[in-house]
């Protein structure tokens, strides 16, 4: 499945599914733009082991892409209109692939605090936290890289959502804000289909990312919650997988509007994860 001549954007790349992805795509012979904020304003920096967005963009070039890396708060939307308007004037109006993976929450999310509270325990302003990058950002990389795609009539916006969507999973904001994504993707496509632009919702299942495995290696509650979940989990770069696989698909338009489980297109489309399961 080649990917050669196509433009992306992976946001949050700098680690875990992001990063996975990006360096699918860039595999697959994408030109790739990882964004994700600067490492003084991140968790995801050498500092605490995990790989810096120029590191990330390196390894896409190393294995046959072009990975570029882009500094972006993608809560603060002002940088992402400019983020967007310079990648237009960068690629001449090209772009083919969004995924919208950014999210600033994990960190909370799996605290262990946070598991044991309920929603109304926690600070009101947390649903910020939650819902600011990982649904309201989400909005606004699409209408941007929608007015690109649409001029080209052609394009696939993939958001990154997961089973929280559908049940309860983490906490109330954690699943409004999942199936509000899903919902996005939905009412999204409608209104794309008739432009060429495909856009759908990708759960990934269990993903074993370095950060969960430091959240597995401290021990406690969330531990022995999480741990089964997770040992046979899928890697970082399988939700990668189906999304080359998913663009290289000249029938993709087909699965537009739907929620895409990581497993099923596996299934679909023959692939398997890096690992071999």
């Amino acid at each position: 499945m080649s990917l050669r001549g196509q433009i992306a954007i992976v946001t949050g790349a700098s680690r875990g599914i992001g990063q996975g992805i990006a360096l699918q795509l860039g595999e697959a012979g994408a030109t790739v733009y990882v964004t994700g904020r600067k490492p003084a304003q991140s968790s995801g920096n050498l500092s605490n082991g995990f790989p810096t967005l120029e590191q990330t963009a390196k390894e896409i070039t190393d294995r046959g892409g072009k990975g570029i890396a882009a500094y972006v708060d993608h809560g603060d939307m002002k940088q992402v209109e400019e983020f967007f308007t310079k990648i237009e004037s960068e690629t001449g109006g090209q772009l083919d692939i969004l995924v919208n993976n950014a999210y600033a929450a994990v960190d909370f999310v799996f605290d262990e605090k946070t598991q044991r509270s309920k929603f109304y325990e926690t600070p009101a302003e947390s649903w910020d936290l939650v819902n600011n990058v990982g649904l309201r950002n989400h909005y606004f990389c699409s209408v941007y890289a929608s007015r690109i795609m649409t001029k080209n009539r052609k394009g696939l916006i993939v958001n990154i959502s997961s089973a929280g969507g559908l049940t309860y999973l983490f906490n109330v904001a954690y699943g409004i804000g999942k199936q509000a994504v899903d919902r996005m993707a939905a009412d999204m496509a409608v209104e794309l289909k008739s432009d060429g632009v495909t856009c759908v919702s990708l759960w990934p299942g269990a993903v074993r990312t370095q950060l969960i495995q430091g959240v597995l290696d401290k021990g406690g509650n969330v531990k022995a919650q999480m741990s089964d979940t997770f040992a046979e989990g899928e890697t970082t770069e399988y939700a990668g997988k189906a999304i080359v696989a998913l663009a290289s698909d000249k029938n993709m338009m087909d699965k537009t509007g739907r929620i895409l489980a990581t497993m099923d297109l596996g299934d679909e489309y023959g692939f398997v994860d890096i690992d071999g399961k």
